[in-house]
């Protein structure tokens, strides 16, 4: 998309189900949406879960897109994607297992606090499951309230290593068939 649509960074991560598949279809649902055309997406990677025990190990992501929705108005086709995977909010569980968590990273250079719309995401740099994948496809994106690139939060990430899983290829704009 030329013109001026904004560049934003959204993670994606599964540890229920066909988390491939669940990231995938979430992939071609961006990429069909109008006012997204999706630039790059990283390759999936497996990683630990964090939140409460006994839940299964995730495939995280990243996606760039250019978008000319309100950073509202993408949240909540993020999270209409979400419920169209399974995806329930109901159980009130924090950082439990899920079909499908998309989660909206950056909004161009814009900081939003608004009742359920937080951005740049609040954790974000505490997540090497996030930053790992984001870093990938997008080394040079400025955090808006630190001023620094991405790639220079990928110190804390070490633990990645080794824990790729086949996906798209760095950079594809399209989820594997």
């Amino acid at each position: 998309m030329s013109g001026a649509g904004v560049v934003c960074a959204v993670a994606l991560g599964s540890n229920l189900g066909d988390r491939h598949e669940h990231l995938s279809a979430a992939l071609a649902a961006l990429g069909s949406a109008a006012g997204v055309t999706v630039e790059r997406v990283s390759r999936f990677w497996e990683t630990e879960p964090v939140g409460p025990p006994g839940q299964g190990r995730y495939l995280n992501a990243a996606v760039v897109l250019t978008t000319t929705l309100s950073a509202r108005t993408l949240l909540d086709l993020l999270q209409r994607i979400e419920r169209d995977r399974g995806r329930d909010r109901s159980d009130g569980v924090r950082n439990g297992p899920r079909t499908l968590d998309l989660d909206l990273l950056l909004y161009g250079q814009q900081t939003i606090r608004e009742p359920g719309l937080e951005v740049p995401h609040p954790r974000m740099l505490e997540r090497p499951f996030v930053l790992g994948p984001l870093a990938e496809v997008a080394p040079d994106l400025v955090h808006p309230t630190t001023g620094k690139r991405v790639e220079s939060f990928a110190s804390i990430c070490p633990g990645l290593v080794g824990t790729e899983y086949s996906g798209p290829a760095r950079g594809s704009s399209l989820p594997p068939p």
